[in-house]
Order: structure tokens, then sequence, then C-alpha cells
């Protein structure tokens, strides 16, 4: 997992773990770095945002005589790493939200957005797994009333975890499902209604335009894009946008233990000022842990964590 970043970093500390580097080593050698972060699908923004932190930090880099000049250097990467990912407690900020709504009567409502095929669904019933173990409550809206087996799907996994499904016939207003799914939650004061949406394979203006309507029809408390890791580069791109046209609170990155690059668990926080709240860590519906963002770091710089 994350082994091309992984590799970018390590390949930096050997080259400048041993020795004082003039200000032209160092420019040389962390220029190499950006490429080979950039390879690794780091967004070029925040290949260029690490490289001139690196550069400004082992600038100002003293090291006493006699000291592990390895371990400043870790220090400065770690340091410069930090400064690019955001880290929220979803028991803090997410759980906590739906405990005071419920408190006042009223169900949180949770919108899911992002493309086809980057683990939307799975995510879905995995987040309602997740609070279940709070003690939490859900139903889940299937709005994706379009893609043949949608509902389907979502019924069998969620029935695994035991929580009720909203859905309508195929062909049908995803809207009205999730209000439907808002109504049947307060009828029977349930906490926490999730709302499961269509994708596309591209991001297109049509997929939008429904995110935006259902979005105005259910007004959530809190709308989260799921993104495939695997997608890398792309996965920027398309939050991006779905922030742009839809609006967006927090991100899940999907299949983070199959990302064998790791450049979208860097770069999507950056580039869209969100912080990742989940990540999907396997296949099974537990499989779902909060960012911790110094377990990254240390793994991005082959630390035990």
């Amino acid at each position: 997992m994350l082994e091309g970043v992984k590799k970018a970093f390590a390949g930096l500390v050997d080259r400048i773990k041993t020795t004082t580097l003039s200000e032209s080593d160092i420019k040389k050698y962390v220029e190499d770095f950006k490429l080979q972060l950039i390879a690794s699908d780091v967004a070029v923004e925040v290949a260029e945002k690490l490289a001139m932190e690196v550069v400004e930090r082992l600038r100002m880099l003293k090291v006493p005589r006699f000291s592990e000049h390895k371990e400043a250097v870790m220090q400065v990467l770690e340091e410069s790493i930090s400064s690019v990912i955001l880290e929220v407690d979803p028991d803090s900020s997410f759980v906590n939200l739906i405990v005071s709504n419920y408190s006042l009567g009223k169900p949180t409502v949770v919108l899911f957005v992002g493309p086809n095929g980057g683990g939307k669904t799975t995510s879905v019933v995995k987040v309602s797994n997740y609070l279940k173990s709070k003690g939490l409550n859900s139903i889940i809206a299937c709005s994706d009333t379009y893609r043949a087996g949608a509902v389907e799907q979502l019924k069998g996994l969620a029935e695994r975890v035991g929580v009720r499904v909203v859905s309508h016939k195929y062909g049908g207003d995803p809207a009205a499902v999730a209000l439907d799914a808002i109504e049947a939650a307060k009828a029977a004061k349930i906490s926490t209604v999730l709302i499961d949406t269509a994708g596309r394979t591209e991001v297109d203006k049509n997929l939008l335009e429904e995110m935006r309507k259902i979005k105005r029809v259910s007004n959530p408390d809190v709308v989260i894009y799921v993104g495939d890791a695997l997608a890398g580069n792309v996965v920027v791109e398309q939050v991006r946008r779905f922030n742009e046209y839809v609006g967006i609170d927090y991100v899940i990155l999907a299949k983070l233990d199959a990302d064998t690059k790791g450049g979208s668990a860097i770069s999507v926080s950056y580039m869209t000022g969100k912080p990742i709240l989940f990540v999907g860590t396997g296949q099974g519906l537990d499989d779902l842990e909060p960012l911790n963002k110094k377990r990254l770091i240390n793994m991005v710089l082959g630390r035990a964590s």
C-alpha cells in the first residue's frame, strides 16, 4: 500500500541523510523527488507545495554535531506532509452532530455523492455500520433509481448489518426516495438518513444537476464525497467538480488498502480544502477507519506507526 509515494520519500532521505548539502544539491534532489511524487499520482500542485516546503525546511535545518542526521531529515519530511493533509475526528464532528440533532428530535441527513464504481454504495453501508457501533441507528435511501441492480445490491449489503432501505421502482425520482426516507426516519425516531445516489463512469453535467436537485430537496446536514483511491489524480479532479457543483463537507477515500501509489491520499485534502473523514481498508463492512494523519505519515515515511 502507498508504495509509490513511500519510494519517493525513501529515495530523498537516502540522498540527503548523510551530509550537509549545498542549496543547488537540495534543489536538484528535491526536483527529482517532485517528479517521483507526480509519477505516483500526487497532484502537480501538491507535489510542488511539498517540494517547496521541503526545500525551505532543509535550508533552515541545523543538525547538532554527533546527532542523527537522518532523523532530522525525517522530521522535515513529516512536517512537510502534515502541511497538506487535513484530519478530522469523526466522533467529535460527524457523530456529535448526529447526537445533537437527535436530542432535538430530528434526524441528520447525509448525502453521499461521487462517480460510479468508486465504492459509494459499499461505503454508505460501512458508515451505517460504523454509526451502529456508536449506538446510532440509521435508514438508507436508495436514490440510485437508474443503475440495474442498484436496489438489490444495496439491500443485500444493508441486510448484513441490519439496516432498513427505502427504495422506489427503477426510473423513479431519486429526490422522492430521499424524502420518503427522511419521513420514515422522523416517524420511527431514527437518528440518521444516509442517501445513496447514482454515479456515472464520467462526471457529466446531468449527474451533477441531479445531485443538485437531490440536495435542494433533501436539505442534507452533511454531504460526503466517496472517491476511489485507485483512481489517482482522477479522484482529485472529480471531487473538485462535485464540490464546485454540489458543495461537499467531507471525503471518504475507498480502497486505500489496494492503492499501490498513494498519491490521492496525500492530494485530495489539499486540493479541495476538505478533510478525509474515513478511508476504506478492505472489502468487509467493518473495514472503514477514520483517517489517522500520524499513521498515514508514518506509512509514507516507512516508519512503524
